[in-house]
């Protein structure tokens, strides 16, 4: 069986064959059609052979089989074409479940969607005990749902509540936790990875049953009652009109969950409708945007150890926090002690919420060291400055710090709207001087800006892309303009709404029109969730060169004492840190235009950075407004979706917009340069696979 490019095949000599995935020319394993084509010649050739039993493992170091390739998906023209490809990968995993002989899948690092989708149609699973180890059916997020026969085969086994709940969420669990729901049959160290194999299949161990409730949860009579209780709370997440998927799985579950054959059929006639979709098609978009973010840091770069974090304020708490818990030393720097207790009690929330295991979490608090006199400045590999907002404090603190760090040390800022080339003027040497831009909170937002001036040197750039690859985090460079790309769009969009509330719309009225568009969460509460004060700061950055006019109303808020979340108060009210009367009411007035005002603004925003070159391309800005301000993602991003819903149509609405309530609608001039349709996502980017 030499001639297989994608797979190896060993028989020992106790008849065993061990299948090795091992996609030729890619560093993770993803189930494209010449894979899945050979596999099919692989399993015909095991049947005519005497066998006794099949391993399938990986070759791959970071794991076993990360999905199915999503390019097969996304280049799909119609539905038809989109069930070819997933009748045939049904039609591959029930030969691996029929075969006469026992089979196990060895699972090591990440076994994902389709990966998943064929340790399920094997006998038996086997994990390494390994924080490493994830398992878990992704496709949610992208639009779609399992169609390999994973929605047919896991709730029998695990019990449809715990089984919809990883369809539904699209999370991953450790080797663990799936171990405990039943979704493995055994972890075991590495070092007894193979030996478990192939006692298991001598063996043949008898396969545990479901028991008690659990074995009746996909009963007929169960079933409809659990699907109304599964809609109800995916209604609290996405609208179907937004996000059909997790709805047409619950469906379809609920119509044939205790029937394996006409499961199949509606998975497949329910994906291929769903790939074919514009939520699917924007959503795998979104995915390939995100692996484009990921090339951007070149992780050899740098090889960070240290980092040390100036200002323990929520930000440069929450950024140091989130560096220990990638595995760094980390020492947080603040005058005041209570500052830095506040840090490392909220730490230790994040990391009891993120590892769970209580020696995990003692040494995540282990890295994370309190330094009042900066004596970790010196060694650090990493410098990141997360003082108050005030040009003339970072300076002193600049001319401070400057003289004691390595010479090769990244010094970072993580101011969020001053212009690089205005703090570098602090500094004797600026081109070493970059923005990291984290955004709030740290915990959950996957962008960072890296920001530079025309002074700062590209390889210092190029080392602060790769340190946010090094924790985890998806890098966008973007130029040191005031409020940079996520900022800037988005404070005409928080300020419109301001002018709306004054009007006298309730902030409820307000934001639910943001989140019928599809955003997560409307502008107003999103202003309380960031400070009042904080908004105010940025606005006025960006006042003075962005024809921006900062409401009366933001003001008074603040001088009251208003400032949102923090206070107990803003736009909302706010009890034990949830929004009281944050619900719009019947009786509460509703203009037709509401939502118009708000994404007009957002989207001629977005033009206009698009045209002075903020980020280097659409598609960077449609991915850096995405994961850093959370745009409706099945909508592509803001240019994609002025593509899509037609320029002319929103150009002609701009202009009345405009006519009506005067310059802050009138149509950037970048509407004129944007003529030619974009929508091109580069797919040659990390691993494509769901």
């Amino acid at each position: 069986m030499s001639q297989y490019k994608h797979w190896r095949i060993e028989i020992d000599k106790d008849s065993i064959a061990w299948l090795h995935a091992d996609k030729e020319g890619e560093s993770t394993n993803s189930l494209s059609k010449a894979m899945l084509e050979e596999l099919d010649k692989i399993l015909s050739d095991l049947t005519e052979n005497v066998t006794r039993g099949l391993v399938i493992l990986s070759d791959k170091k970071n794991g076993f089989i990360a999905g199915a390739d999503i390019n097969v998906l996304a280049d799909a023209k119609n539905s038809d074409q989109a069930a070819v490809f997933i009748r045939y990968g049904q039609g591959i995993f029930n030969r691996i479940e029929n075969l006469r002989f026992p089979t196990v899948c060895l699972i090591h690092g990440f076994c994902l969607g389709g990966g998943l989708e064929l340790a399920l149609a094997c006998r038996y699973r086997i994990a390494v005990d390994d924080p490493g180890t994830k398992l878990g059916l992704p496709e949610i997020k992208l639009g779609i749902h399992p169609g390999f026969g994973g929605a047919m085969r896991l709730p029998p086994l695990i019990g449809a509540p715990a089984a919809m709940d990883l369809m539904l969420t699209g999370r991953s669990i450790s080797a663990r936790a799936a171990q405990k729901i039943g979704l493995i049959d055994y972890t075991v160290p590495l070092r007894h990875f193979h030996k478990a194999a192939v006692d298991t299949i001598k063996g043949r161990p008898a396969k545990k049953s479901l028991k008690g409730w659990k074995a009746y949860s996909n009963h007929s009579l169960i079933r409809p009652i659990l699907a109304w209780y599964l809609r109800k709370n995916v209604a609290k997440k996405a609208a179907k009109k937004h996000y059909p998927a997790p709805y047409a799985l619950i469906d379809i579950w609920e119509k044939h969950g205790n029937n394996r054959n006409r499961m199949l059929q509606a998975e497949e006639t329910s994906l291929s409708k769903l790939v074919a979709g514009d939520t699917a098609q924007n959503l795998i978009r979104v995915f390939f945007l995100q692996n484009k973010l990921k090339a951007l840091g070149d992780k050899s770069l740098i090889s960070p150890k240290h980092v040390h974090v100036i200002g323990a304020g929520v930000m440069g708490g929450d950024i140091a926090a989130w560096c220990a818990l990638q595995g760094l030393q980390v020492t947080i720097q603040d005058h005041h002690e209570s500052n830095i207790a506040h840090v490392i009690k909220n730490a230790n929330k994040l990391f009891k919420k993120k590892l769970k295991a209580p020696f995990l979490v003692q040494a995540a608090l282990d890295r994370l060291m309190p330094d009042m006199e900066g004596i970790g400045l010196a060694h650090a590999d990493v410098i990141i400055e997360a003082i108050f907002e005030n040009k003339a404090a970072k300076h002193a603190l600049y001319q401070e710090i400057e003289p004691k760090i390595k010479p090769d040390a990244l010094l970072a800022t993580n101011t969020s709207s001053i212009p690089l080339q205005e703090l570098g003027e602090g500094l004797s040497d600026p081109s070493r001087l970059v923005g990291i831009h984290f955004f709030n909170p740290v915990a959950m937002m996957q962008l960072v800006e890296i920001v530079s001036s025309s002074e700062t040197r590209k390889d210092i750039a190029a080392k602060a892309a790769a340190f946010t690859r090094h924790i985890n985090r998806l890098p966008l460079a973007v130029k040191s303009l005031p409020g940079f790309l996520v900022n800037r769009a988005l404070m005409p969009y928080i300020l419109e709404a301001v002018l709306l509330e004054s009007e006298g719309i309730a902030p409820s009225v307000i934001d639910a029109a943001a989140i019928d568009f599809g955003m997560p969460m409307g502008p107003l509460a999103l202003a309380d969730t960031v400070g009042l004060d904080i908004c105010l700061s940025v606005a006025e950055n960006l006042s003075g060169t962005n024809q921006i006019e900062v409401p009366q109303r933001l003001n008074t808020l603040i001088q009251d004492g208003k400032l949102g979340r923090k206070s107990g108060q803003g736009f909302y009210r706010y009890k034990n840190g949830k929004p009281i009367g944050s619900k719009a009411g019947k009786a509460d007035f509703r203009p037709d235009n509401v939502q118009n005002r708000l994404i007009s603004r957002f989207v001629n925003e977005a033009v206009a950075s698009l045209r002075e070159e903020v980020v280097a391309e659409a598609d960077l800005l449609d991915a850096g407004i995405i994961f850093g301000t959370g745009f409706a993602p099945f909508r592509g991003g803001p240019i994609h979706y002025l593509e899509t819903k037609g320029q002319d149509v929103l150009y002609s609405n701009m202009v009345a917009l405009e006519e009506k309530y005067g310059a802050r609608f009138k149509p950037d001039a970048g509407w004129k340069q944007h003529q030619e349709p974009h929508l091109s996502v580069v797919r040659d980017y990390a691993s494509n696979e769901c």
